[in-house]
């Protein structure tokens, strides 16, 4: 996926081309706006020094990050007169519910904004699922209970259903590692000075937590230090980032039968009856077989309570933003503040729209596509992923590293990637999800039961490769490598405060075609993509030869990412980052590739004082237009696959001879790599 600048926005929606679209009036149409490319420039630094800093400082400087938020950028400009549009359909629709949607839109709005309700109700709402807890007495019951609260608090560990990897015709229910409450393993057992904090903070948390439950400070410190120790021994047998990107080695199909004699003190068979899953699910795909037989032997070694002090801090915890304010500040205190560096929480109203994107976004989307995604910006950018496709052909044609035989399977998979741009053809139907005049939190658990069920009803049917994972309105984009598909939300090519027509081509080759549309595609050939075949099928379709040359060019990117530091000591995971690194600098190599037969390249016309090159690699920055608090970047470079924004338009560009060129970047100079050091590998 491309971007993840918004944190903590469950709308990550760049879509409100509300501002920028044609939304707009004749009269603001018709009225010249700055150059959103040179208003942004710091023209005190050099960009042959620090690029990211001369394209974007001038726009950092003058936009500190607000308190609510731990980073501040491109998508966030955006997502303000989002909110601003999405609050007023709530309103609308509590005045006027209509249709079936309407007043589901108006229930969810009002119980969330219900604050008065809320506060008075306290812990009422979980009630029922703290006795349920209580009444456990044995193992069975314990795990038993655990299979049903998964659904809705993550418990122990995470099974999901997805397309199988080595099978992309049939979709599999699948076990993942989880049931952890700090962000990942790391956080158990890294010694730095800012981790270290975070872990010696923990216990405290969830004490303060669990006293809202009804226990005591004494009770409630004891049983959050059974909780920490528990989750300790499930992070140890928990695998690190960077190796959970290694699909073959995360893949291990079996029977059920077969589980339960690697982790026998949980019968799996009767956890996935009590998931709702009744048929199609005798065969299984476990991501990390080690993790499970951790967890079997923690079941028996670790006392019944405290797994029943481990369900009710998982249960508090994953309910706390559907609670009362003094719930939700104290959680909001450890994970937004301490682990973000956030100030203050956002506002609710803006706090219920995130959550109501995650509940029904797609239903919201059907509004917005309608008014604010055009035919005319459909097709451009359609055609604009045909001239990327196109460059990657070419490229492809032209290694001199690769084998014939492997060049013609990667032509193959190339011509066969599906592009999806915009939006759906069909959308889901969500008359079945139960939302009502009820509690938020109950609310909240119909929307989380409806997606259970949604997915649990696609096993034993064909896979549906039109549906979409992400709803029109969003600031991202995929690649699927089981579909072999590059999916692209008519948010991601919004630009703030411009329409689509007044953006010049090297402002969307660099901004659409580099860091979206080249990224995504260039993701189906990265240190992952590459293991897919044209269908979608984990197939190892490289001759080794031509793997090893691969796994060199991708180790000499490996040891450029390693060197960057980020915050503190922390550097940038290299192993962990390289896929989306490898797809930033594929994706900038295929947009300029592209953009060099463009009318506006060839007549190389200056616009606001900068030449077509120079526009498209302040394009492409464009994308990263952001800053983001010390607290997030380190919890980043310990949990996020994608480098922070800066080291994506920084590292990258040192390793593109075009921008050597434009900028004429001497050695010696902050952005310069010698020759040798540079990657290449599309």
């Amino acid at each position: 996926m491309r971007k993840y600048l918004l944190t903590g926005i469950g709308i990550a929606g760049m879509a409100c081309m509300a501002a920028c679209n044609q939304g707009q009036s004749t009269a603001d149409q018709q009225q010249a706006t700055p150059d959103i490319l040179a208003a942004n420039v710091d023209s005190t630094v050099n960009p042959a020094q620090d690029y990211f800093d001369y394209v974007n400082g001038g726009w950092i400087k003058r936009n500190p990050i607000p308190a609510e938020y731990s980073s501040w950028g491109i998508g966030n400009l955006v997502q303000e007169e989002l909110y601003k549009r999405l609050r007023l359909i709530n309103e609308q629709a509590v005045e006027k519910p209509g249709d079936d949607i309407s007043r589901k839109i108006a229930a969810f709005w009002k119980s969330g904004m219900d604050s008065v309700a809320l506060n008075a109700a306290g812990i009422k709402p979980i009630e029922a699922d703290l006795k349920a807890i209580d009444a456990v007495t044995n193992t069975r019951e314990l795990v038993a209970l655990a299979a049903q609260q998964n659904i809705f608090t993550g418990v122990m560990c995470s099974p999901y259903i997805a397309q199988d990897a080595k099978n992309s015709e049939a979709m599999a229910l699948q076990f993942y590692q989880g049931g952890l409450g700090l962000p990942n393993r790391d956080y158990y057992f890294n010694t730095d000075e800012r981790t270290t904090k975070i872990r010696q903070a923990y216990p405290a948390h969830i004490a303060k937590m669990l006293q809202f439950t009804g226990m005591d400070s004494t009770a409630a410190k004891a049983a959050a230090a059974s909780v920490v120790q528990l989750e300790t021994i499930l992070a140890r047998s928990s695998r690190k980032l960077a190796d959970l990107r290694d699909p073959e080695a995360n893949y291990h199909k079996m029977a059920v039968t077969q589980l339960n004699k690697m982790a026998g003190n949980i019968d799996w068979a009767a956890f996935i009856k009590q998931q709702g899953i009744n048929s199609h699910a005798d065969t299984i795909i476990v991501g990390q077989p080690e993790f499970y037989t951790a967890l079997s032997n923690a079941v028996k070694s670790q006392p019944l309570d405290a797994w029943k002090n481990y369900l009710k801090w998982h249960l508090i915890n994953s309910s706390a933003s559907t609670l009362s304010d003094d719930i939700a500040a104290t959680d909001f205190a450890f994970y937004g503040t301490l682990l973000k560096g956030q100030e203050k929480q956002k506002p609710r109203w803006k706090r219920v729209l995130d959550a109501e994107e995650g509940a029904m976004g797609e239903a919201l989307g059907q509004l917005f596509v309608k008014e604010f995604f055009n035919a005319d910006a459909k097709k451009r950018y359609e055609n604009l992923v045909e001239d990327i496709r196109g460059a990657l052909k070419t490229r492809i044609e032209n290694l001199t590293w690769m084998s014939d035989s492997t060049k013609q399977k990667a032509l193959y998979k190339l011509s066969k990637i599906t592009k999806k741009v915009g939006y759906p053809d069909k959308w889901k139907d969500f008359s079945a999800m139960t939302i009502k005049e009820q509690s938020y939190a109950a609310n909240a658990r119909a929307a989380q039961q409806w997606w259970h069920n949604y997915q649990v009803n696609k096993l034993g049917k064909p896979v549906d490769r039109t549906e979409w994972d992400m709803t029109p309105q969003t600031y991202n984009a995929y690649y699927n490598p089981s579909n072999n598909e590059i999916v692209l939300p008519a948010g991601i090519f919004t630009v703030p405060g411009k329409r689509d027509e007044e953006l010049d081509d090297a402002l969307v080759y660099g901004y659409a075609g580099a860091s979206t549309i080249g990224h995504e595609i260039t993701h189906g050939f990265d240190d992952e993509g590459r293991q897919f075949d044209a269908d979608g099928n984990l197939k190892n379709w490289w001759t080794k030869e031509d793997e090893a040359k691969f796994n060199q060019r991708a180790a000499v990117m490996i040891n450029q990412f390693n060197s960057y530091v980020v915050v503190d000591t922390l550097h940038i995971n290299g192993k962990a980052t390289l896929g989306e690194n490898i797809a930033d600098l594929g994706g900038i190599l295929l947009g300029w590739d592209a953009f060099q037969k463009t009318a506006q390249f060839k007549k190389n016309q200056p616009i606001a004082g900068y030449s077509p090159a120079q526009r498209y690699f302040m394009g492409y920055s464009l994308g990263w237009l952001s800053h983001t608090k010390k607290e997030d970047l380190a919890r980043r470079v310990l949990t996020d696959v994608h480098s922070p924004a800066k080291f994506r338009v920084i590292g990258p560009f040192s390793d593109v001879d075009a921008f050597y060129k434009v900028y004429n970047l001497k050695e010696g100079d902050g952005m310069w790599r010698a020759d040798s050091a540079r990657v290449r590998i599309w």
